[in-house]
């Protein structure tokens, strides 16, 4: 989100345009002679290496409020507390009490029973609160708000289509990085990374923004709000009514309406109270936050102290050379057969591999600490120390990926060795992504980095997205069932843990075999008995009907005689 300058700026003294700047402070920007504040730092820092972008100076200064509500008063030091304050916000509206209540019934109705389509439906209320406070507060939506707005609701589609916990429980975390983004308009590394706790001190200022808006209406004429309750007390009548003949009239309606509509019952609902508490007051959070978001961009992060070239260098041209050495051994083995190294070191096939990814995975981990503490410690005197932390780092970067292809190299004989599980499939996404921040550290490098710190989260829930939209329990079952038709090998034991994601793929083995794959899933399935529409997900949905087009028919000590219910150590 952005503001426009009469709506969301504070009125501020000339001393505090540059909140946390002092005298020895290269980046401070003195104020005008005439007391006139200074307006907001934009720029990247001459010294600033592989153009990545100083810490936001003055940022949001000189802006006036329009607003008596949005004017706030500041005394003392600018301490951080201070500086992230968020603006007091406009007056709660009728129709944002509406969308956070509609937010609260809709978690306390499709929530009890799950997961899945009613988790969206239920957010889908609270984004409409956020808009309609950030409209009242004049705020605009950006580019980059409005794209995280979109991933944040299509993170939420992963529930709905994967049965799987995993990837749904990263692609909520990841909804909600992307969603405090929108809300925060944050742009820097500290606003990236503290956007999120936002939440937390809106959900308890909320509280209060809603208190004050209830007693300010409290007063209000019987004759503005009379009418609507009257209108929906009768359309709730009508619908009861009506809903009740119709169905006694016509099974298949009341079917329909028995599937469509959630089964409240005493007992469950202390949990439907809770619910919807916790419904209500997320979407309150956003809506707060909307209306004054914390300034966590104004958290300036100071420089590290330059090293000399050499000091700075040295290590990491050494770090250079072992990389390159590394990489020509690779390559020479890639090219002239693992036969002959698995000779020479005593190792199994599968040790080498093994061995080599979880190495080669702590080695770019590693890699990306000494580039972000490089980068901090860089020289920056003049043109050409700026040139040498390009050269230096962006040889380290180029070598860096050749060292992730190796890794996911290893994992590919790995996997051709022992098959494909979610331990490995996660490992393998997570140096994908490893690799896709590496190539935007160097994209940065060359083009400015103003952006990196935005790109890095748009990476995360692109990553995340694309996780839950190929079904890592899908393909875990997709490879292992290829491995069995091409050399009879299969783990049957290991099936019994994934999710309904991974029926369709194991619908394919041959009996008895099929049945033994399947037994778990189904029994769980069993278990969990009739899911209703909002908190079942498609892999589910596709994997009841295969179940009851074709069941389970092996018995259970047909599947221990095949090794179905071993005990199993992921690795």
């Amino acid at each position: 989100m952005s503001e426009n300058t009469g709506g969301a700026g504070e009125t501020r003294p000339a001393d505090a345009a540059n909140p946390g700047a002092t005298a020895g402070d290269p980046l401070a920007k003195p104020a005008p002679a005439d007391g006139r504040p200074t307006g907001t730092h934009t720029g990247t820092p001459t010294g600033t290496p592989m153009g990545i972008p100083g810490p936001p100076v003055g940022a949001y200064a000189g802006a006036v409020a329009a607003n008596p509500w949005q004017v706030q008063q500041r005394s003392g030091p600018p301490a951080w507390s201070t500086l992230v304050r968020p603006a007091e916000p406009a007056p709660i509206r009728t129709a944002t009490l509406v969308a956070v209540l509609a937010s609260g019934l809709a978690a306390a109705l499709l929530l009890a029973d799950g997961m899945g389509p009613g988790l969206l439906i239920a957010v889908v209320p609270a984004v409409v609160a956020a808009y309609i406070a950030a409209r009242t507060a004049r705020r605009s939506a950006r580019p980059w708000s409005l794209a995280w707005v979109i991933g944040c609701l299509a993170l939420l589609v992963i529930p709905a289509l994967r049965d799987s916990a995993w990837p749904a429980t990263l692609a909520i975390l990841s909804a909600v990085l992307l969603g405090a983004l929108a809300l925060h308009g944050s742009r820097t590394w500290p606003g990236v990374l503290l956007s999120p706790l936002g939440f937390v001190n809106s959900a308890v200022s909320g509280i209060g923004w809603l208190l004050i808006g209830l007693r300010a209406r409290s007063g209000v004429s019987k004759d503005r709000w009379l009418p609507f309750a009257k209108a929906t007390g009768v359309a709730v009548v009508l619908l009861v009514l009506f809903g009740a003949l119709f169905a006694s009239a016509d099974a298949a309606f009341a079917d329909l309406l028995g599937d469509l509509m959630p089964d409240v019952s005493i007992e469950d609902g202390p949990v439907r109270v809770v619910l919807f508490a916790l419904g209500a007051v997320l979407a309150l959070a956003a809506a707060r936050t909307a209306a004054a978001p914390q300034r966590w961009d104004r958290i300036k992060v100071a420089p590290g102290k330059p090293r000399s070239r050499v000091e700075w260098a040295l290590p990491l041209i050494v770090m250079n050379l072992l990389f390159a050495g590394f990489n020509a051994v690779q390559l020479a083995v890639l090219f002239g057969g693992y036969h002959k190294v698995l000779q020479s070191t005593g190792l199994t096939y599968a040790e080498y591999a093994r061995q080599g990814f979880w190495q080669l995975l702590w080695a770019t981990l590693l890699t990306l600490a000494v580039i972000a503490l490089a980068l901090r410690w860089a020289p920056r005197s003049g043109p050409g120390d700026r040139r040498l932390v390009r050269i230096v780092l962006g040889l380290l970067c180029a070598l860096t990926l050749v060292v992730v292809a190796a890794a996911l190299r290893r994992m590919d004989l790995y996997v051709d060795a022992y098959g494909l599980t979610r331990l490995r499939v996660s490992v393998a996404a997570m140096e994908l992504w490893l690799g896709l921040v590496i190539v935007l550290i160097m994209a940065a490098g060359l083009f400015g980095g103003r952006w990196l710190a935005r790109a890095v989260a748009g990476s995360v829930g692109a990553a995340v997205l694309a996780f839950g939209l190929l079904s890592p329990d899908g393909m875990v079952a997709e490879r292992n069932v290829a491995r069995f038709e091409e050399d009879a090998k299969i783990d049957l034991a290991y099936f019994q843990s994934l999710s309904a994601d991974a029926v369709p793929a194991l619908d394919r083995l041959p009996e008895p075999r099929r049945s033994c794959a399947l037994r778990g899933i189904n029994d769980e399935m069993a278990w969990a008995g009739d899911v209703p529409w909002y908190a079942m997900s498609l892999g589910e949905y596709r994997a009841r009907q295969i179940l009851r087009e074709r069941p389970v028919t092996a018995s259970y000590e047909v599947c221990s005689r095949m090794g179905a219910f071993g005990a199993r150590v992921e690795s």
